[in-house]
């Protein structure tokens, strides 16, 4: 019998384009869809989907437009728009209403979809480290790493010394296997990162401008909602969690206290028990999942 925690690569077409996605478990068990944050890919849902898919569910990751093996937008013009039509249309394809697991953006995405549309194509929602209003500070964090080397790396060491200075809460550095997902070899040779650089101008430029839009689609959010936030974040804080638990009032909240915003990566165990924990409370059928059982990516 095939290890349920196997993913089974595949393209998904939306609009205009094509996704890379992969697929964990088949039909019929309880479905999750894991939405990356800005500037990731599937793979970081890696450690998470596998835990989860032995725990009994469906589990499918993708990279959005722009990213990983996902096709580039011609002309580069990323709206928020797009994104949430390509994650309504991946939703709407599976066999059963999915849990939407979204980290940052993917999260954010959710909060549209689940909002703002009637009936929504979503049975339930759980936001990693978002919320609707965000702390800037912490995002101009992460945007800086992201701009700091256009002319990429000689090699994958150089890479992983980078992401080992960024995340310097992680004890091991990122193998080579680790990062291919993460990089593409120019012309010249060199390393980049996955994601086109036009993400940075549209998606970036207009990021803030959303934050009414969503604090409205988070006050209409009827779906069992689970926030779970890190403790060390600094994108989200006490204030913009207390703000949004006012929005939602129903919503369930934990926050883990070793994980900063990268939280699925800092504290995999912890998120895969959370997680598991609330898709048995919609559907018992879930088993319970062992920590220590797969490690993060």
């Amino acid at each position: 019998m095939q290890d349920r925690a196997v993913a089974n690569p595949t393209r998904f077409a939306v609009a205009d384009l094509s996704l890379a996605l992969e697929t964990r478990n088949p039909a019929g068990a309880p479905a999750l869809l894991f939405a990356h944050g800005f500037g990731q890919t599937r793979s970081a849902w890696n450690g998470a989907a596998a835990a989860l898919a032995q725990a009994g569910c469906r589990c499918v990751t993708f990279d959005s437009r722009g990213h990983g093996e996902s096709d580039r937008q011609a002309g580069g013009d990323y709206r928020m728009e797009q994104f949430a039509d390509d994650l309504r249309r991946l939703a709407e394809a599976q066999p059963q209403p999915p849990i939407l697991v979204g980290a940052s953006m993917g999260g954010l995405l959710g909060l549209m979809l689940a909002g703002e549309l009637r009936p929504a194509p979503l049975r339930a929602l759980v936001l990693v480290d978002v919320t609707p209003r965000w702390e800037t500070a912490g995002v101009e964090r992460i945007l800086a790493f992201m701009q700091a080397h256009p002319d990429g790396f000689a090699d994958y060491a150089e890479a992983a010394e980078q992401i080992a200075g960024y995340l310097p809460q992680r004890r091991e550095r990122k193998s080579e296997e680790q990062l291919r997902p993460l990089l593409r070899e120019g012309a010249d040779g060199r390393l980049r990162w996955h994601w086109d650089p036009a993400l940075l101008t549209g998606v970036v430029r207009d990021s803030e401008r959303y934050q009414p839009q969503l604090q409205a689609a988070a006050a209409k959010v009827e779906l069992p909602l689970l926030l779970l936030s890190g403790a060390r974040s600094d994108v989200v804080s006490r204030a913009t969690v207390d703000e949004f638990l006012q929005l939602v009032p129903h919503a369930q909240h934990v926050e883990l206290a070793h994980a900063t915003h990268m939280l699925a990566g800092d504290a995999n165990d912890a998120f895969t028990r959370e997680v598991v924990r609330f898709v048995r409370s919609l559907d018992p059928s879930v088993a319970r999942q062992r920590a220590g059982a797969v490690q993060p990516p």
